[in-house]
């Protein structure tokens, strides 16, 4: 995929999308050489990267030194990037500003969380020429809002609300909706009530798609285990051993040999 046209005839087509998490410039080779279809430089870099608790910390020029890095090992792939915490809920002037430096950074898109408040400034982004995808349900940047991570839009009042701003995104001008840890009831409703597609985590296959962190995805991280998630390969031994056997081999002095040597 390579412009946001693609993700409206991906819906129409009823054809999965798949979307992954990229924060540096050695991963993003990678991904250029695999059939996902976007990347997402998130602002869950705070928690992954640099090992914060939550993903507030995140700046927005943190976010475009990540969109830069990525940009310059992505290719053929649509690429968007997060607008962090309290980046877009200040003045229009400082709004647009944040999205300018990730856009220059080399973002197609940009993301941002919640739909009320926002409105008027997704409708302003899109006519700037800022293609925008929203992101509702767990929104992490509210997270002490939230209460925690935890699925959202349980109760039949909570869930007409979410499929009410997801409308309103869709109105305001978005190409795209995230939907996070809700329901998959609802995240189907939602889906099949929108003409933009929705990409799921944790919730559901009735989505329009499905993104995951890279390092999740990779089993890189071993202390987290979601229901949502599956691990498609246990990252953390392999690296782990593969270190192991380095150490190993130095200590033998097996590591190197002549062959290795000039």
């Amino acid at each position: 995929m390579k412009q946001i046209q693609d993700f409206l005839e991906r819906k129409k087509l009823k054809q999965k999308i798949s979307m992954i998490t990229c924060y540096d410039s050695w991963s993003a080779k990678i991904i250029s050489e695999t059939q996902i279809d976007c990347v997402l430089v998130g602002d869950s870099l705070g928690m992954v990267m640099h090992g914060h608790t939550s993903t507030l910390p995140v700046s927005t020029a943190v976010m475009a030194l990540h969109t830069a890095a990525v940009a310059r090992g992505l290719k053929n792939k649509f690429l968007v990037a997060d607008l962090p915490f309290l980046s877009y809920r200040k003045d229009l002037r400082s709004s647009v500003s944040a999205a300018e430096k990730v856009m220059k950074a080399g973002a197609q898109a940009v993301k941002l969380e919640g739909a009320r408040g926002n409105l008027e400034l997704i409708a302003h982004l899109v006519d700037s020429g800022v293609p925008v995808m929203g992101h509702l349900g767990l929104t992490p940047q509210s997270i002490h809002q939230l209460g925690g991570f935890k699925v959202q839009a349980k109760l039949e009042e909570e869930q007409s609300k979410l499929l009410k701003d997801c409308l309103a995104l869709e109105k305001a001008g978005c190409f795209a909706v995230v939907l996070e840890c809700v329901p998959q009831t609802i995240a189907r409703k939602i889906s099949e009530s929108l003409s933009i597609p929705t990409i799921g985590i944790g919730a559901g296959v009735g989505c329009d798609g499905q993104v995951l962190v890279l390092h999740d995805l990779l089993g890189l991280q071993n202390d987290f285990h979601p229901k949502f998630l599956r691990k498609y390969m246990q990252g953390f031994e392999m690296v782990q051993e593969a270190l192991n056997h380095f150490h190993r081999d130095v200590v033998a002095e097996k590591f190197p040999t002549d062959k290795e040597s000039y």
